[in-house]
């Protein structure tokens, strides 16, 4: 016959074990939300060279669930690609760069200033520089993406700045001047999330301030002046927008 040596804390551990509330069943669309999520943060830190048995255990999943919902790691990397870089593209952005009547200094600032502060987050960041020192994967797609739509909206910008109007090709010095702006501005946040260094100033780590993003786009306008001075062609002038 076995002695109770403590009744009272057998009686108290009873009692905890009743009173403590069952552990809530996740439907499928929240547990899909909680791997997605947990997939982004693991890839942010350890690249996709982690293995998805410490995926799932970071996330606090087994691995046979974790193929239940991704049957393959490049399921899983395309669904997160869709959710930080697709998904975070704004449709108005397209309607703002497309109007006429804005100048195009403040369109373009107006635009910088909330891609560097809303879109270029940590984990877009890290995810795309991971990327691009392994398969290229997803910086493949995500550049496909700009180039059809930011980059024509952004040179056809700048030519109509200088008050140039046509529809060639942009030349290698037009790109290599707008990937000079739009490249500066993913630096900023190549420091902030790789570098782990401050912006400007101890108290902007987290933001960037819309002035220095103006400054930014001044100093690409000027330097545009140069690049359209001896445009010939079929190419013709109208007075430049100030």
């Amino acid at each position: 016959m076995r002695i109770q040596t403590n009744p009272d804390k057998a009686k108290e551990a009873r009692k905890t074990d009743a009173e403590a509330p069952a552990r809530r069943r996740m439907g499928v669309v929240e547990r899909e939300r909680q791997i997605l999520d947990g997939a982004i943060q693991f890839f942010a830190v350890h690249g996709f060279g982690g293995q998805l048995r410490d995926l799932a255990k970071s996330i606090g999943v087994t691995h046979a669930l974790l193929y239940h919902y991704f049957p393959t790691k490049q399921a899983l990397v395309d669904r997160v690609y869709l959710e930080v870089f697709e998904g975070r593209w704004r449709a108005e952005w397209d309607a703002l760069l497309d109007d006429a009547d804005m100048p195009v200094e403040d369109k373009l600032t107006a635009f910088y200033w909330e891609y560097v502060t809303i879109t270029l987050s940590r984990e877009f960041v890290r995810i795309l520089v991971f990327s691009g020192l392994t398969d290229h994967t997803i910086t493949d797609r995500f550049f496909a993406m700009l180039r059809t739509r930011l980059f024509p909206r952004l040179i056809r910008e700048t030519r109509r700045f200088r008050g140039v109007v046509s529809r060639a090709k942009p030349s290698e010095r037009e790109m290599e001047l707008l990937m000079g702006l739009h490249g500066g501005f993913f630096y900023i946040t190549m420091r902030r999330w790789i570098y782990a260094q401050n912006v400007y100033s101890d108290s902007a780590h987290e933001g960037y301030d819309e002035e220095l993003v103006r400054d930014r786009v001044r100093a690409y306008l000027n330097a545009s002046r140069d690049l359209f001075a001896d445009t010939t062609g079929s190419t013709r002038k109208r007075p430049a927008q100030r």
